[in-house]
């Protein structure tokens, strides 16, 4: 039965991909009433918690844009079945495809929505999006590019598995105890996985056999303590050149102005979005104390807390203590509906994940009422 499931589920997505995968979007309508005589296409395959993701996600939201998203999860390698590895040989999120363009790298994805979906420029003829990088030429565009492109060097992944493997560098983690364990079996199962779909499918054959060999090269990097020091000593230099911006933006608006000034100016840049998201990564991963907070950094300590009242941010992102969750529970669902041969089952398999969403919410209550 299970077989049957997962063979229809796949043959669902083929033919969505077959289609287009994409969905109508409708844009935001602005001030004045206008509305597109022609919604666009536009589709986001993505994972909620994937770094780069988010990234994306944030800066639809900050543009005001809308657009249909497909949760492609990573807890149940959803992005190694056939049908995503078609869509992305490279198997990775986030996925933009904008009718029959499809876009596979991540700054690519970022530079194609900017170009095309500006205020008095938008490919959905909608006046009111918002623009987050300046137009070229302008006194903040060089500031914006460069920021963007600083803050996008740092290797996250990096960060992200070597905290898992390596808890000891972190203070006040949010991750479990047990993920390290956890992950590296999941490293050797994962590579057998790929190897028999890469039999299972020769077509992609090439295309598993690369994600294998790029598996073991980053993962074998990831758990090397001297090439992890060397990644936080870079981080420290980057929070510095922020840190130093910042203060040069604090200096610049007087103290009775009432507006907020960000990474580059009055606006919430590409380069925000990018500062805003590896903050809330550091913070999850246990980092944030040992780059900011009691005295240092102050001017990053209070952009990142200006950046969660931001109702974009709260939208997409939440609140960190409240990763966990929407990262698991998600996935559990989707096996309960995929796999549940019975009302008895589906109703029993709810019972058991309403228990563990339960259990979940005393441990973040704890932790929160620890932190405050």
């Amino acid at each position: 039965m299970e077989t049957e499931n997962s063979s229809a589920s796949q043959d669902e997505k083929e033919i969505l991909i077959n289609q287009g995968a994409v969905h109508e979007t409708s844009g935001q309508a602005s001030t004045s009433g206008a509305v597109s005589p022609k919604p666009t296409k536009l589709m986001l395959y993505h994972w909620t918690q994937s770094f780069i993701s988010q990234k994306v996600r944030l800066a639809i939201a900050e543009k005001g844009m809308l657009c249909e998203e497909y949760d492609v999860s990573l807890p149940l390698n959803e992005h190694n079945e056939p049908w995503f590895m078609r869509l992305n040989p490279a198997g990775e999120v986030p996925v933009l495809v904008h009718d029959d363009t499809v876009i596979t790298d991540p700054v690519q994805i970022l530079d194609f929505l900017e170009q095309n979906f500006r205020d008095g420029k938008s490919l959905t003829r909608i006046e009111g999006i918002v623009n987050l990088i300046p137009e070229e030429g302008s006194m903040y565009y060089l500031r914006v590019h460069h920021y963007r492109e600083l803050l996008d060097s740092l290797q996250m992944d990096a960060y992200t598995h070597g905290c898992i493997l390596h808890p000891e560098i972190t203070v006040d983690s949010h991750i479990p105890a047990y993920a390290a364990a956890r992950v590296r079996a999941q490293i050797g199962k994962t590579e057998s996985e790929l190897k028999k779909l890469a039999e299972e499918n020769p077509e992609l054959n090439d295309a598993y056999m690369a994600k294998t060999r790029r598996l073991k090269h980053k993962l074998f990097d990831h758990d090397n303590m001297k090439y992890l020091k060397k990644m936080l000593d870079e981080l420290e230099k980057v929070l510095d050149q922020v840190e130093m911006e910042l203060q040069r933006r604090a200096e610049e608006t007087p103290e009775e102005s009432s507006s907020q000034s960000w990474l580059c100016g009055e606006f919430f840049s590409m380069a925000d979005v990018s500062l805003a998201v590896t903050l809330h990564r550091l913070k999850f991963l246990g980092l944030s104390r040992r780059y900011w907070g009691n005295g240092k950094r102050v001017h990053l300590e209070n952009y990142y807390e200006r950046v969660l009242e931001r109702p974009s941010f709260r939208r997409v992102l939440g609140h960190v203590n409240n990763i966990l969750i929407s990262a698991v529970l998600p996935a559990a669902f989707r096996v309960a509906k995929q796999r549940a041969p019975t009302f008895i089952g589906t109703t029993l398999l709810i019972s058991v994940l309403g228990g563990a969403t339960y259990l979940a919410f005393l441990y973040l209550k704890s932790r929160m009422s620890l932190t405050r």
